[in-house]
């Protein structure tokens, strides 16, 4: 390797791709190619920056195996970069193996790294620890250490264990500042703002207030019965009930959480589960239908009892009944939940995030771009939607995580 393609690879280490530019710009051969497209990587021209790694891997020879495999764990990271979730896996899974058995240990942890990302996007939370748990990430270089920690971090926030994700925060801005990289100190500063403003609202007796992330980790370690409407779930003190695939017993335990310790009218409960503005029997007898499923669903945790107006809730062992609904609440909240990071999505990448049809997601995408809310740009395949983050809130909650217990 000949000095100049040593000094490029330093000064992209060290967050400097106009410099690494400056070496390998008018080099077409192989190591100039992946480290020209790197470098536009960091510059944030992804089309270019895969055009060259691919070059580059196919101007390799079959000798230089690790050369290519790097090119691939590099053209991995631009397609999670740039939120294309459905790139081949297995491509990256070779390159890992491939570097593990030329002793390539460093770039093959972070291949690793990659693949626990795109699990960490698409809400496969007990495969990335899974993975994650294989690393050791003590030989790595200050670089590579900041996002081993910022995966950490993330596993963490979505577990709601704020105290381990500030630890690993910590740990990540240290090596940050050892690598001396301004762009991963951002995204570690980022990655912090999480703790740091609310991530949803209580709602009790009336009235309703937001929540940070360590309240809400509070909340569900503590004896009150939660009605989360962030996962359509019942849960007090170790035992859930989930409700997620039975809506209208979802919403008649949130109506009547709302109104606790009152009762709810039979009328507000029509209104609000079955949309009827003019009840009639059959209304009537399917509400009392419904109302014994719940009063089943939730017999260990409370029990429901009828009233001279409509029905009560009343919990077996908690002292309080609440509701944890998130920061925004609008049909499509899932879907701006993931734009919300400010990164652009395709369709495809958001329907595999929420485990939807693209049809499905298509649709919601079209409703909030005639809304306001969202924007695309681009055509076809290369078709790609975003939205500014929502001032003040972070949406960890509205992501696909099963919470402990579940």
């Amino acid at each position: 390797m000949d000095s100049l393609i040593t000094a490029a690879a330093r000064a992209l280490a060290t967050g400097d791709p106009l410099g690494a530019l400056n070496r390998v710009a008018l080099r077409n051969d192989p190591p100039a190619l992946a480290l020209r497209g790197i470098a536009m990587a960091q510059l944030g021209d992804l089309v270019r920056a895969r055009i060259l790694l691919q070059k580059a891997a196919r101007a390799f020879g079959p000798k230089e195996a690790v050369a290519r495999a790097r090119c691939v764990v590099a053209e991995a990271e631009i397609a999670l970069v740039s939120r294309d979730l459905g790139w081949p896996t297995k491509p990256l899974e070779a390159a890992r193996m491939a570097l593990e058995k030329h002793g390539d240990w460093v770039n093959a942890a972070h291949a690793r790294h990659l693949e626990v990302r795109r699990l960490l996007l698409i809400g496969s939370l007990d495969e990335a620890e899974h993975a994650l748990a294989e690393l050791d990430p003590s030989p790595f270089p200050p670089a590579w250490l900041a996002a081993h920690e910022l995966v950490v971090a993330g596993i963490a926030m979505r577990r709601l264990r704020t105290k381990e994700a500030r630890a690993a925060l910590v740990r990540a801005e240290r090596a940050a500042r050892d690598a001396r990289i301004p762009a991963l100190l951002t995204e570690i500063e980022s990655a912090s703002r999480v703790l740091n403003t609310p991530a949803a609202r209580l709602i009790a007796r009336g009235e309703e207030r937001p929540l940070l992330l360590e309240e809400v980790e509070a909340l569900l370690a503590s004896k009150a019965l939660v009605v989360d409407a962030c996962r359509y779930a019942v849960r007090n003190a170790g035992t859930t009930v989930s409700l997620a695939r039975r809506p209208v017993l979802f919403t008649l335990a949130r109506a009547l959480a709302e109104a606790w310790p009152k009762d709810v009218s039979r009328s507000e409960l029509l209104a609000r589960t079955f949309r009827a503005k003019h009840a009639d029997e059959s209304h009537r007898a399917r509400l009392r239908v419904e109302i014994g499923r719940l009063r089943k669903a939730l017999r260990p945790l409370a029990d429901i009892t009828a009233t001279k107006d409509g029905f009560a809730l009343a919990p077996l062992r908690a002292r309080d009944v609440v509701v944890l609904a998130t920061p925004v609440e609008e049909e499509h909240g899932s879907v701006l939940a993931f734009l919300a990071d400010g990164e652009s999505w395709s369709s495809s990448a958001l329907a595999l995030a929420l485990s939807a049809s693209q049809r499905t997601v298509q649709r919601a995408l079209d409703e909030l771009a005639e809304a306001g809310k969202v924007q695309s740009f681009g055509r076809a395949r290369a078709r790609r939607w975003m939205t500014p983050p929502v001032a003040g809130f972070t949406t960890a909650l509205l992501l696909p995580a099963a919470l402990p217990g579940d």
